[in-house]
């Protein structure tokens, strides 16, 4: 078998092919895009009222350049999507200042999300996309993990701008195989800094055998030879103060000297200065400037002529000590601090801090494309900072999303990947892929017999053997909603003689198909489910192996609404709106062992909104962005004093007064990240 390093050039070529064809797709007419899930106003911002007016004035898409953006999915669909822009954002090549990466790097980690409860924890194992890529990225140990990171950080160094920076943070496992992929893709010559965080905080105790590890790589690379250097100061050492800064001006100001001589001889800095001979190779300055600082008083002479003149370091001028890159005066995150979220991941906010302002400046473009607790926005925004970053964990994106919000963040998108489910299927099933041979499969897996092709070009169609029930698989590129539901009754009534009973598999859901499907009155003739989300990316990975029997297609998850009512006063209006229940996606549909499905049982059968972990208003929706200008969230003290729980009411106070009905959309996120939304007229 042969070594890591005789496979590094193979998986560097793969790398270099894979990220060729991202960028090919990109320039290319079929382009991947993004899909604004929400535009998130905080409503702790004193000016959402403003923005809202100015955003509902327009029934056009919200322009996406403008925001920041949390995008949720794979970062490698993420960025070919920034790097192929679409009608809503331009391309972000060369956009990008600064890139972190802290990618996972340790093969053993945990990733089950401890969900807390009041009645009780539930740990809830990485959903099958999370678990399909991090098991991919480890199946054959650190040649896994390089063959994951490579292409990715080639599209990285196309969004970064010509004066941009990467800062990737490892530990001891891959460092030193990252350091020859990056001096690969960036070339050595542009490689900054070795960085060395020594977690100040962390473990005195050893393991055995050998020394505890007490520190992290950060390995600092420019774009190019003009990458942006911003340096960083940090108090000096009270002794070093002493020993330096000896010398008094009359007026008693403290000033260290430091050398004048030039490293190497220039015509222009080859001079004598008051009797003071030159330098073997000149001074470091020339005379222009020797006599202006002279005239400052900025020139410390000695009582000898054989010596040399210094400049003067004034303390009370002194920046000081320039951080070096040893860091060892950040600490991990630990005790009570603030900052921690209970994320195992979470970098301190100190740490970002510096590697931000090192190498960008306000306004400039910052990224993280494994933005975990989401530091890096939380950070960038605090900076002034224009910020994108994506995570392939539900839980992540919850989590930065929160965190903004209760940081009083400027208004950002929340996005998808669009298409997802079909980009997953080309790379699954090749380029010859077709809509309908999916259909095809998930009819199998449902356990429906296709259609005759006479009936069925489509292949979308199939029945139930023994019984009358028709099944109609939806496509994954559009949405089922009302439509689709009157589509399929009619199919239903008039197909073959007609049948007893339709149901459908859907992917993607209107906002209204809660209401629309109980509005059709139907009962049991009708029936809709959820294709299960990681259904491709298990497809994937078990290809013609997966069995019907080991998918399962849940009910929709469903909100209903209890009292929502408007008032008037003058130019304002008041919004007050109520949650009533919420009803879950099936257990059966989560990744959850049996001890941990039957806690979540309880739950459900005894109080099912104690499970919302987000909800927002939109109180103007216009069927295309969701605009949250009110948010509540488990952790959020301010709206209701219980820490595990959400608000069941919404009061939105400010409004602009609108003539007319006002068309209100509520969306709400439980605690696994399934989303479901009610929209409803008032009058």
């Amino acid at each position: 078998m042969k070594s890591l390093l005789e496979q590094l050039p193979s998986i560097v070529a793969e790398g270099k092919k894979e990220a060729e064809r991202v960028i090919e797709r990109a320039e290319s007419s079929y382009r991947l895009g993004l899909q604004t899930r929400e535009l998130v106003i905080p409503s702790k911002d004193s000016n959402w009222q403003d923005l809202f007016r100015k955003t509902a004035q327009s029934n056009k898409s919200t322009p996406a350049e403008n925001y920041n953006a949390l995008i949720y999915g794979d970062n490698l669909l993420a960025m070919a999507a920034l790097l192929a822009g679409d009608q809503h954002r331009q391309s972000l090549r060369s956009s990008i200042q600064t890139i972190y990466l802290d990618p996972p790097f340790d093969s053993k980690a945990d990733y089950r999300t401890k969900i807390q409860l009041k009645s009780g924890d539930i740990e809830q194992r990485p959903t099958v996309i999370e678990q399909a890529a991090y098991s991919d990225t480890w199946k054959a140990g650190t040649a896994s993990y390089l063959s994951m990171i490579v292409p990715r950080i080639l599209i990285m160094r196309e969004l970064l701008k010509d004066d941009g920076s990467i800062f990737v943070q490892l530990d001891w496992h891959v460092n030193h195989y990252v350091k020859i992929v990056l001096d690969e893709i960036f070339g050595k010559e542009n490689f900054v800094n070795e960085i060395v965080w020594r977690r100040k905080g962390g473990s005195a105790l050893g393991v055995m055998g050998r020394l505890s590890a007490a520190t992290d790589n950060i390995l600092w690379y420019g774009k190019t030879l003009d990458y942006k250097f911003k340096p960083v100061f940090q108090d000096a050492d009270p002794e070093y103060i002493e020993q330096q800064f000896r010398y008094k001006d009359l007026d008693n100001r403290r000033y260290m000297i430091t050398v004048m001589r030039s490293p190497s001889p220039r015509p222009n800095l080859m001079y004598d200065y008051k009797g003071y001979k030159t330098p073997p190779n000149g001074w470091a300055i020339p005379r222009t400037t020797m006599e202006r600082l002279d005239a400052e008083g900025r020139l410390h002479f000695p009582d000898s002529k054989e010596k040399q003149i210094y400049k003067k370091i004034y303390l009370d001028e002194y920046p000081g000590q320039m951080i070096n890159n040893l860091w060892s005066d950040i600490s991990t995150l630990k005790g009570s601090n603030r900052e921690i979220l209970n994320y195992d991941t979470q970098k301190p906010e100190a740490l970002l801090s510096r590697i931000m302002e090192l190498s960008s400046e306000k306004g400039d473009t910052v990224a993280d494309f494994f933005v975990g607790s989401g530091t890096t926005a939380a950070v960038a925004e605090r900076l002034g900072r224009r910020w994108i970053v994506s995570d392939l964990g539900k839980p992540a994106c919850m989590i930065t999303r929160k965190r903004l919000i209760d940081q009083n963040a400027k208004p950002f998108l929340y996005q998808h990947i669009g298409d997802y489910q079909v980009e997953q299927m080309r790379s699954t099933m090749g380029a010859k892929f077709r809509i309908g041979d999916l259909a095809e499969i998930i009819l199998g897996l449902f356990g429906a017999l296709p259609l005759p092709m006479e009936e069925n070009p489509n292949k979308n169609m199939g029945r139930l053997q023994g019984s009358k029930t028709l099944v109609l698989a939806d496509s994954p590129n559009k949405m089922t909603g009302l439509a689709t539901l009157r589509r399929a009754i009619e199919i239903r009534d008039n197909l073959m003689g007609g049948w007893d009973k339709v149901v459908i598999l859907g992917w993607n859901f209107s906002p209204t198909i809660g209401h629309d499907i109980e509005a059709l009155g139907q009962g049991d003739r009708l029936e809709v489910l959820v294709i299960p989300p990681d259904l491709l990316d298990r497809l994937k990975k078990k290809g013609h192996k997966l069995k019907a029997d080991e998918v399962r297609f849940s009910s929709l998850q469903y909100l209903k609404l209890g009292e929502v009512s408007r008032k008037q006063d003058g130019e304002w209006e008041s919004l007050s709106v109520a949650i009533a229940n919420y009803v879950l996606l099936s257990p059966e549909a989560l990744n959850l062992d049996e001890i941990n499905r039957e806690k979540l049982q309880k739950i459900i059968n005894s109080d099912p909104l104690a499970l919302i972990e987000y909800w927002g208003v939109d109180p103007d929706y216009d069927g295309e962005v969701f605009r949250s200008v009110w948010q509540d969230y488990r952790g959020n003290t301010d709206n209701d004093s219980d820490p595990y729980r959400v608000t069941r009411i919404a009061r939105l106070a400010g409004l602009p007064k609108k003539s007319g009905p006002r068309r209100v959309c509520v969306r709400v996120v439980d605690v696994f990240g399934f989303e479901a939304e009610a929209t409803i007229e008032v009058a």
